[in-house]
């Protein structure tokens, strides 16, 4: 689904089969890195599965796409810019593509929502922040498998570094007034992934 989403969607800017191959094949060969455990093809295919439940309600879906695919293309556990990074090379890949500004722009502002996840003025944002975090609110097994992954994709830091800072990022979440921001998300998720971050919390101390 994702591969054939992906080539549809740049079949609308480009006739370039060659290039929408070889943009393909940095996508797949980024989000399968051996190092990558939970940012993985299968968090891209999630998200877009919640992401077609509101397809109505979202104004660009084209953008929203774009996002999608990019918003996590730089990932390195250690940096602190990844949100920057990947929205730069989705903005380079969208001009090799003939993407018009507007929809580069709104691509760029999601994917750098994804570094605070704070309530934004426009509603396709928070669609797509709400998706992104969209494992928060799944049973407990899937958010125990999550836990593990991003804990693997952080093994070069001990418990004792990993932890605090772990811990930190969900104090984070459970501070905000509404972990999701749009209604659907919320109604979805927001009970279950409340109860999820303190047992993980829990499970830390």
């Amino acid at each position: 689904m994702l591969k054939e989403t992906f080539i549809a969607l740049l079949k609308n800017y480009t006739d370039n089969h060659v290039l929408i191959n070889k943009l393909w094949h940095e996508v797949e060969k980024n989000y399968s890195h051996k190092t990558r455990q939970y940012h993985t093809l299968t968090h891209l295919d999630n998200v877009l599965t919640q992401l077609v439940d509101v397809k109505h309600d979202i104004q660009n879906w084209e953008s929203i796409l774009f996002s999608l695919f990019y918003h996590d293309i730089i990932y390195n556990p250690l940096k602190s810019d990844n949100e920057a990074k990947s929205a730069a090379m989705a903005e380079i890949r969208m001009r090799e593509t003939s993407v018009p500004n507007a929809t580069i722009e709104l691509c760029k502002e999601q994917i750098l929502a994804t570094k605070s996840h704070i309530t934004s003025t426009a509603g396709d944002t928070n669609f797509f922040t709400d998706a992104d975090l969209s494992i928060l609110g799944n049973s407990w097994a899937a958010y125990s498998l999550y836990c593990k992954h991003i804990r693997k994709e952080y093994s070069i830091y001990p418990d004792f570094v990993y932890k605090p800072g772990r811990k930190k990022v969900l104090a984070h979440f459970l501070m905000m007034e509404r972990l999701f921001k749009t209604d659907y998300f919320y109604a979805k998720f927001e009970i279950q992934a409340r109860q999820n971050i303190q047992r993980e919390l829990a499970l830390l101390s």
